[in-house]
C-alpha cells in the first residue's frame, strides 16, 4: 500500500501532466515578422490584459501612447483610470531588438538604471492588424499579454479571434481581465 507522501506526489503529477502537455503542444510565442514603428506609434486602448501587479489599481480607460524619439528609441506613456476616477500614468522607454522587427524591450526604471539588464522587459508584438487597428502584445514566458485597439472598444468576434491566437501560443487566458466594451 503506498504511503501518504507517494500518494500526494502521484496526485500532484496527475494534475500537472495535462498542463505540461498543453504547453508542449502549443506553438511557440513569435513576434510579428515586420513592425513599422512609425505606424505603430500613437495611442492604443487596452481591451484586455493578463493580471499584472503594476496594473492592479487600474479599473478602466487604459491607454498606451508610443512616440518616436530622435535617438531611435520609443517613448512610452501608459495611463489608466483608478477607482476614485482619477488617472495615473507611468512613463517609460522602449528600444528595438536588433534583427527582430516585432520585438522591443521596455523599461519604466529611471535612466540611470538603464545599464542594468534586468530593468528591460520583453515587449513582443505577437499579432498585428495589417492596418494597425489592433495588436496583441506578449512575451516568450507567456506571463504577460495585452490586447490593444486604436479605438476604446472592439468587436466581440475580433476579440475572440485574438484570444484564440494567444491560446494557440500557449497563453492561459482564464485570468484575462477585460476592461473595455465589446460590441
Amino acid at each position: 500500500m503506498p504511503n501518504l507522501r507517494t500518494l500526494r506526489r502521484a496526485c500532484a503529477l496527475a494534475l500537472l501532466l495535462p498542463l505540461a502537455s498543453l504547453a508542449h503542444g502549443a506553438e511557440p510565442v513569435r513576434a510579428v515578422a515586420a513592425l513599422d514603428i512609425d505606424r505603430y506609434a500613437g495611442q492604443w486602448h487596452e481591451i484586455a490584459h493578463l493580471p499584472v501587479s503594476f496594473q492592479k489599481k487600474c479599473v478602466g480607460d487604459i491607454t498606451a501612447t508610443y512616440g518616436l524619439r530622435s535617438d531611435g528609441r520609443i517613448s512610452v506613456l501608459n495611463g489608466c483610470r483608478v477607482e476614485d476616477g482619477t488617472r495615473i500614468q507611468a512613463e517609460g522607454v522602449a528600444r528595438p531588438v536588433k534583427g527582430e522587427p516585432g520585438q522591443l524591450e521596455v523599461r519604466f526604471a529611471p535612466d540611470w538604471l538603464s545599464w542594468v539588464p534586468l530593468v528591460w522587459a520583453d515587449y513582443w508584438v505577437i499579432a498585428l492588424d495589417p492596418d494597425y487597428q489592433w495588436a496583441v502584445v506578449g512575451e516568450p514566458d507567456r506571463k504577460y499579454l495585452w490586447i490593444l485597439s486604436r479605438s476604446p472598444s472592439m468587436q466581440r468576434g475580433q476579440f475572440e479571434a485574438l484570444k484564440a491566437r494567444a491560446e494557440a501560443m500557449g497563453y492561459d487566458l482564464a485570468p484575462l481581465k477585460v476592461l473595455a466594451p465589446l460590441r
